[in-house]
């Protein structure tokens, strides 16, 4: 029998900012390529050089926040991150820059957990601190963050923690506390600063411009968003399938792109009214071919994307 974590709840969400390094806000960019190679060379020493531990967090016993720690001759048996049974790497290209991701995915979560994509919301525990250890932010309270629109998630945040599952067991309990099973997912990314903050890091922060960002958390749910309540997840609201919800994916041409427009091509018609969808299985979670995308006229645009229906 697992034991259950009892842990209050916490929701948060905020306005959305950009984590593209387009978005200079005025500073001169330097060569996203020159940085990220720059970033590569900073991080692979790191993970060198360096080894984890997990340990107990003050204010949740059940939180454990990862120590990274420098290799030393007191330490010559400790196992450098690089050679990590539970480091991970996947590639992520930006801009035409080719990016290589490391992630520490000491448990991935429950098997059969829903996985959330780019365009989901998760509740997680988190910390984010620069290679040399100084703490940027940490929260021992779980928090809900929405992917798509949340300041706090970057591109290398939502490209990690989508490679997770929550916990098998989520209890309400009578005291307002949520309760989850030992079985969440633990990781933690090494960003690059392209995938991260680039030139514009948090004013509030110690991350210095170009620099890599360590984030570490436990992810406890993944929640699968609608976040306009047309019946169409969001994440299949990204038309041209790059992995962003944003006005690249608005049929109307208004200011609401897809995923937040409930008329998704502006006929007056609420988007819910032009689609079937059938839970089938009744899990919560609707995949597309739980949707019918209603085409009356057979002309190879559905109902809900078609003004003229």
């Amino acid at each position: 029998m697992m034991k259950l974590i009892k842990i209050s709840f916490l929701l948060a969400l905020s306005v959305f900012i950009s984590c593209n390094p387009d978005d200079d806000n005025g500073v001169e960019l330097r060569d996203e390529a020159e940085v990220a190679a720059e970033n590569q060379t900073e991080i692979l020493e790191f993970l060198q050089t360096h080894y984890f531990e997990l340990e107990p967090t003050v204010g949740n016993s059940n939180f454990q926040t990862f120590q990274f720690n420098e290799i030393t001759t007191e330490t010559p048996n400790a196992t450098p991150l690089i050679d990590s049974e539970f480091l991970k790497s996947k590639t992520i290209i930006q801009n035409d820059v080719s990016y290589t991701l490391y992630y520490l995915q000491v448990r991935k979560g429950a098997e059969n957990e829903y996985q959330p994509s780019f365009a989901d919301e998760v509740v997680v525990t988190f910390k984010t601190e620069t290679l040399e250890g100084e703490l940027a932010d940490e929260t021992v309270t779980p928090l809900k963050l929405d992917i798509p629109v949340s300041t706090a998630v970057k591109r290398g945040f939502q490209e990690g923690i989508t490679e997770f599952t929550g916990a098998s067991e989520v209890i309400e309990n009578d005291n307002g506390t949520v309760s989850y099973s030992d079985d969440y997912g633990i990781g933690a990314i090494f960003v690059p600063s392209g995938l991260a903050y680039f030139a514009n890091p948090p004013i509030s922060t110690p991350f210095a411009q170009y620099e890599p960002v360590i984030f570490s958390f436990q992810l406890y749910k993944g929640i699968q968003a609608d976040h306009d309540n047309d019946g169409i997840p969001s994440k299949f609201e990204d038309l041209n399938n790059d992995g962003f919800l944003n006005n690249d994916d608005n049929t109307n041409r208004d200011n609401l792109p897809n995923f937040t427009d409930p008329d998704d091509d502006g006929d007056g018609r609420p988007t819910a009214d032009e689609i079937e969808v059938n839970d089938a299985n009744g899990d919560g979670i609707i995949t597309l071919d739980e949707i019918n995308f209603i085409d009356s006229n057979n002309d190879g645009t559905p109902d809900y994307l078609d003004a003229d229906i």
